[in-house]
């Protein structure tokens, strides 16, 4: 019974873990534009930053992915 509790208790972190990345991501994708223009950079550098959330959004997907099938595993189906 602990090791099923260990292994919820590990998924949960690892959602609390996606929750932190898609914040940053979010965030990330929300002040390119501001950081751009106080820094004086070209509009590339506001492309690469969209680029990167644009990342950080997928990675959390496919870590998402992970935490259903191994709940699901888990269930026995």
């Amino acid at each position: 019974m602990t090791r099923g509790l260990d292994q919820e208790q590990a998924l949960a972190r690892q959602g609390r873990i996606i929750a932190v990345i898609i914040a940053l991501a979010g965030v990330v994708a929300i002040i390119a534009p501001w950081l751009t223009r106080i820094a004086g950079l070209p509009l590339r550098f506001e492309m690469l930053f969209y680029l990167i959330s644009l990342a950080g959004f997928i990675l959390a997907l496919a870590m998402t992915y992970q935490i259903w099938r191994k709940r699901r595993t888990n269930e026995g189906r």
